[in-house]
């Protein structure tokens, strides 16, 4: 054999090798794209499922929004409605006190004039033993 036919021989056999090489790496680059399109398509399917699950989520919330609304216009009417209710027990609250603070005051005052009734009836008792003493003097 020559030094061409050698040559060409490993030329040939690394071509080979190259060539089984490239059928390996091809393989693998066909195995990664399956995989690859297999999670898109599940990707895919995960969103239209997401997506579905959103929009009734979304019709949900808006529902639940407008029945808040709804109950929150309710209990502003009945709030209102209450107001008076709470302005009525406020001047109670106020009419009782007054009453409280005059009672007070009758009180204090019927104590003050049991005082003076005490205070007269000591008196007209000291002045009856001393008109029976002065009786007694004169008659003596």
């Amino acid at each position: 054999m020559t030094g061409g036919e050698i040559a060409a021989l490993i030329a040939a056999v690394a071509f080979v090798v190259l060539v089984i090489f490239l059928i390996q790496v091809l393989r693998n680059v066909n195995q990664t794209l399956t995989m690859v399109q297999t999670t898109v398509k599940e990707t895919n399917q995960t969103i239209k499922v997401v997506t579905r699950d959103v929009d009734i989520l979304t019709t949900e919330v808006e529902g639940l929004l407008v029945k808040s609304n709804e109950l929150l216009t309710d209990v502003n009417g009945k709030v209102q409605t209450l107001d008076p209710l709470f302005t009525a027990v406020a001047d109670l609250s106020e009419s009782v006190s007054d009453l409280n603070r005059t009672s007070r005051n009758a009180v204090s005052t019927v104590a003050e004039i049991g005082k003076e009734s005490a205070t007269v009836g000591r008196a007209m008792h000291i002045g009856r033993r001393a008109s029976q003493v002065m009786r007694r003097i004169r008659r003596h």
